[in-house]
């Protein structure tokens, strides 16, 4: 009786040991689920964090390359608007120019023109007047006085020529100063237009209004220079008799 008293005893210590040890089992298992899942939780919330944090920058990435792009694209459009305004400005100013010249030589053709027509009557009004001269005058002062008159054409012709060569010379002088000058302005607008900052730009728009001044100056003086000779003055009354060839009126 008393064994089985001890054996029942050594069971329930037993029983109770084995539930002890299924209790501390369970716990630890569960301290291990717990542990599983904080683990997962936190692996999850920093996963989630991570690509919250690569989507954000993948947005500014494509939010700053897209404002790049714009950018670039805006250059691109001013720079083309301003390159189209330079060259319309020079094709401008050399069509202006060339008018211009093409006005002022068209001048000095029918100013010439005119000088030969007009000398061409004078001198048949002189060869007139030295005609009748010799018939009515006759003898020593008729010779002496187209002698004088033949003289004083022949200076007339020579100043008239000489002052021919001189407008021809200055208006080469001034054409070749045009096209220095259309070329300086185009190696000017050329650098404007690959200046790298606001410093250059405004050094070379300078220069580029000097060289157009410069050029309209030229222009003003060539309409001047080149319009033909100036008309001479008009002559007095005259009160000779008529067929005197030592009358200072003719």
């Amino acid at each position: 009786m008393a064994e089985q008293k001890e054996s029942s005893v050594l069971f329930s210590l037993k029983e109770l040991m084995n539930l002890e040890e299924d209790r501390i089992k369970e716990e630890e298992a569960e301290k291990e689920a717990r542990a599983r899942a904080e683990a997962e939780r936190k692996a999850a919330e920093e996963k989630a964090r991570r690509e919250a944090e690569e989507a954000r920058l993948k947005a500014e990435e494509e939010q700053r390359r897209a404002e790049e792009q714009r950018r670039r694209e805006e250059a691109a459009r001013l720079e083309a608007i301003q390159r189209a305004e330079v060259e319309k400005a020079r094709a401008d100013a050399e069509h202006q120019a060339k008018m211009q010249a093409l006005v002022a030589a068209q001048a000095h053709e029918h100013s010439l023109a005119q000088l030969a027509q007009d000398k061409k009557k004078k001198q048949l009004t002189y060869a007139v007047i030295g005609v009748v001269a010799v018939l009515v005058i006759g003898g020593t002062v008729t010779g002496v006085g187209i002698y004088n008159w033949t003289k004083q054409a022949a200076a007339e012709k020579a100043a008239l020529e000489q002052q021919r060569l001189a407008i021809e010379q200055e208006k080469e002088r001034l054409q070749r100063e045009l096209e220095n000058n259309a070329k300086l302005q185009d190696n000017i607008k050329k650098q404007l237009a690959s200046a790298k900052d606001e410093a250059e730009r405004a050094k070379l728009e300078t220069q580029l209004a000097k060289a157009q001044e410069k050029a309209n100056k030229i222009q003003g003086t060539g309409r001047v220079g080149r319009g033909g000779a100036a008309k001479p003055a008009a002559k007095a009354d005259c009160n000779c008799p008529p067929g005197d060839p030592l009358c200072s009126c003719l």
